[in-house]
């Protein structure tokens, strides 16, 4: 059993010695990881616990997703300061096949059991419910950080909330689980699951708990809706410009959470770092690792390439998207909008006004400008994104 196994990325394993008991005696576990199927894109933050399961899934333990196509319905409270809008079964159905899809990128997929909470949680009678709610006490519930925080606040709780630790906790006895993997952020619903397990005359499963990536902005959390992530499914080029953006700090980071660069490995990266080496130079190490992982390397190859072309060289890119629109004048931030440069008109406003915006190589001096497109024009927004538009005719 390697080192690595119980310790990278790890922050605590309950109980440690006992499963490294197990391990040593050549148990075959059954190892899972409880999924939220509410949003449609896995990043690589997502991906820290699934690379934890490929670990036990190349010893030959089965790992096993589990989908809360029941708990998606409320929404677990951890982390939010308000209630989180209930999802349809469908939306539910949809997200859960494209996680699949962007799990299938780590894990050997054909290998893994993937089991849906709604199976025996939409079954359960409310004498079941009952049974269940009374493992726990309103005291203990009300000690989760995020609950004082609302009450300090004077934000609602709503009850249905306080059944979600109970559901997720309930989830390992159906599947027969031995360990139950997740960010440090779940732990209070990992350990709900030893408690209720106990409570049911089951063998308690042991909790690993995994480091949770910052974002690229070094501070928050990993997020979608922070803007500050790199998606399993962004392209080559994309994950290697993000990967670039990072704070130097958080360089090993990213080595120990995200690739499968030896440990003693990623110590020397330190270390020369520390010693006055260029960041860049990992910079650009640690994109060709990550790229080389959810594509190969051979795009990682690619992306250097075009990435030292356009930044190192001054240039751009050898190949750029021509896009025909339907009007040959444009108010810059309709344009930038239009072609989906920016998320919104408000983005894209604020790109125009920080100076992010170019016309052939000019800087876009204000919101007002109007560009004509009767020819060719080359659109640039931000650092890495590259567009020529003209008027359709």
């Amino acid at each position: 059993m390697s080192k690595d196994l119980l310790e990278r990325g790890i922050t605590e394993v309950i109980v440690k010695d006992e499963l490294e008991k197990k391990l040593a005696a050549g148990d075959k576990l059954r190892i899972y990881l409880g999924i939220d199927p509410t949003g449609s894109d896995l990043t690589i933050g997502h991906a820290v616990p699934l690379r934890k399961l490929k670990q036990f899934q190349d010893l030959g333990h089965q790992v096993i997703l589990l989908f809360g196509t029941f708990t998606a319905r409320i929404g677990d409270p951890t982390g939010k300061n308000e209630m989180r809008v209930p999802l349809t079964p469908e939306q539910i159905e949809e997200n859960m096949k494209t996680y699949l899809e962007q799990a299938g990128k780590v894990l050997n997929i054909d290998k893994v059991e993937v089991v849906k909470n709604g199976d025996w949680l939409d079954k359960m009678s409310f004498a079941d419910v009952l049974k269940l709610a009374g493992t726990f006490t309103v005291s203990q519930m009300l000690q989760r950080d995020m609950y004082q925080d609302r009450i300090k606040q004077n934000k609602e709780i709503n009850l249905t909330e306080f059944m979600y630790p109970l559901m997720q906790g309930y989830d390992p006895i159906p599947i027969k689980a031995d360990i139950q993997i997740g960010g440090t952020d779940q732990l209070f619903n990992l350990m709900a699951g030893r408690k209720i397990m106990e409570a049911y005359g089951v063998k308690p499963q042991h909790v690993i708990t995994v480091q949770i990536l910052e974002g690229l902005d070094g501070v928050e959390k990993m997020s979608k809706s922070l803007n500050n992530y790199i998606a399993i499914f962004d392209t080559a080029k994309e994950m290697y410009g993000k990967t670039m953006s990072i704070p130097d700090n958080m360089i090993t980071r990213y080595f120990e959470l995200a690739t499968d660069v030896e440990t003693s490995a990623i110590s020397e990266i330190a270390q020369s770092i520390e010693k006055g080496d260029n960041p860049r130079d990992h910079k650009m190490h640690l994109a060709r690792e990550i790229i080389a992982l959810y594509h190969d390397k051979a795009a990682a190859d690619q992306a250097e390439k075009e990435f030292i072309e356009i930044f190192a060289n001054k240039g751009i890119p050898d190949e750029i998207e021509v896009r025909e629109m339907p009007e040959n004048k444009y108010n810059i931030v309709d344009l930038v909008a239009e072609t989906e440069l920016s998320t919104s008109k408000s983005e894209a406003r604020r790109l125009v006004q920080g100076g992010g915006v170019r016309i052939d190589g000019e800087k876009v001096p204000d919101i007002t400008s109007e560009i004509d497109i009767s020819e060719e024009k080359l659109l640039q927004v931000g650092k890495r994104k590259f567009l020529k538009v003209v008027h359709a005719r």
